[in-house]
């Protein structure tokens, strides 16, 4: 995520290690650097420009004080700016006083609503609310459908219309409106409302979200948007926002850009905080926008807070301790090894998980996410080749057993050897470290991702 952006800013920054004093001449050089990054990154000329002008204004001039590098003073200053164009504070949906609350999605056709909304709805169950589909994207072959499947995954309901010929009623301003009354009765205090992509010229689909908008009355409208547009994606918010003034963006497919200009560019050209962001296909793939977390990974410092937030997402105390008894008394067995590579990849890729320790974000362009998918699905189809008892107890899997784990798997014998080898060198090492530290549940996560590498 915005890799070509960070590396740019970083070379910017450094240009100016090893000098006593800002002065105007190296601070106009360094100021001419990123804003040419910027630009390169696909930002606004305005807000580009305007970024590099008050940086200078900060910097020229200010004397840097002995323990700190001209540099280090830089990054504080560009840090504190970047913060603010991303918008200062996270910003938090509103719900209703009364409920149930109505979020109206709308964007642009292909930039991830359907998914987005699927998200947003496992996102708000983990909070403790209790959402509703609403499906009124009446026009796209199968999107009630996706719609649908989706929702299955995350165990909610999707209200739609669909005539006793199958076919799907196209009146989504009836849809929403019959969504919000059977949310009510069926005491769902959240309906997200799924409309059609649509483009800012097309009057007729302009005037019929307007028109669900003045039915419903939503609470929240959020305009989302595929951040690997660039500036497109800037051009189509301030035109639907002018139409329906929405309450803010959601930046999909953000694990893909590598530039930023959109999500660097949008909060200042709209006037509209980004609310979240979707790194990826999987359901959990969604945050709630930090303008701060976002800053420090885009100049390399990472997003512990964020790495904190999905491991305890995954981790349960009482299953943690319990995994602790097991290692030290020598019982940790493959299952308990398949158990925590599924918590480990809820988390998100491993690149995406080192592009979140500080100072390991360089590190995570080199790993290609492919590799270590395969890896994992390797282990993962291993020991789902195994019985229970084999799991349990691997010191049984004999020849025959191997042969048959490795046809089973569709790997060879080769690998499945491999396999077990790795898993009887990470079982000492977790229980001597156990044993000398009292703190195995700091090491397993990791050790689990060592293993399926």
């Amino acid at each position: 995520m915005f890799e070509n952006l960070s590396s740019r800013l970083d070379q910017a920054i450094k240009s100016l290690s090893g000098q006593g004093r800002i002065t105007e001449l190296n601070v106009a050089r360094s100021m001419g650097e990123i804003r040419r990054a910027l630009l390169d990154a696909d930002v606004n000329y305005q807000v580009a420009r305007t970024f590099a002008n008050r940086i200078s204004e900060q910097a020229v001039g200010e004397r840097v004080l002995k323990s700190v590098k001209p540099g280090q003073f830089i990054v504080k200053i560009v840090y504190e700016e970047l913060v603010r164009l991303l918008g200062g504070q996270a910003a938090d949906l509103k719900f209703a006083s009364r409920p149930p609350t109505v979020i109206l999605v709308a964007g642009l056709q292909g930039s991830g609503k359907t998914t987005f909304c699927a998200k947003l709805a496992h996102h708000l169950k983990k909070q403790g609310r209790v959402p509703m589909l609403a499906a009124a994207d009446v026009y796209r072959p199968a999107a009630v459908d996706q719609l649908k499947k989706l929702a299955h995954e995350v165990e909610v309901p999707v209200y739609s219309i669909v005539s006793d010929d199958g076919t799907v009623v196209q009146d989504a301003p009836r849809v929403a409106a019959e969504a919000v009354v059977g949310a009510r009765k069926a005491a769902r205090d959240v309906v997200i409302i799924d409309t059609a992509g649509r483009l800012h010229v097309d009057e007729a689909m302009m005037s019929e979200v307007a028109q669900i908008k003045r039915q419903v009355k939503p609470s929240e409208i959020l305009f989302v948007v595929d951040s690997m547009t660039g500036q497109d994606a800037v051009k189509t918010a301030k035109e639907f926002n002018r139409q329906l003034n929405f309450d803010g963006v959601v930046l999909t497919k953000l694990d893909g850009d590598t530039r930023g200009g959109a999500a660097l560019s949008i909060r200042s050209v709209v006037n509209k905080p980004i609310k979240f962001a979707s790194t990826g296909e999987k359901i959990t793939q969604l945050t709630a926008f930090y303008p701060d977390r976002m800053a420090r990974r885009i100049l390399g410092m990472g997003d512990v807070l964020t790495l904190v937030e999905k491991a305890q997402e995954q981790v349960d105390a009482t299953q943690m301790r319990q995994l602790r008894r097991k290692i030290r008394r020598d019982e940790f067995d493959l299952q308990d090894l398949y158990d925590q590579l599924q918590k480990v990849r809820a988390m998100g890729s491993m690149r995406d998980m080192l592009g979140m320790v500080p100072g390991m974000s360089k590190l995570s362009a080199g790993i290609e996410e492919s590799e270590e998918e395969e890896a994992t699905r390797h282990v993962e189809a291993l020991i789902l080749s195994m019985t229970p008892h084999e799991r349990r107890y691997p010191h049984t899997i004999n020849s025959s057993r191997r042969r048959r784990i490795a046809r089973g798997s569709g790997l060879q014998v080769v690998d499945v050897n491999q396999l077990l080898r790795d898993f009887k060198k990470m079982r000492k090492l977790l229980k001597r470290f156990s044993r000398a530290s009292g703190k195995g549940h700091r090491m397993d996560l990791a050790s689990m991702r060592q293993a399926a590498r």
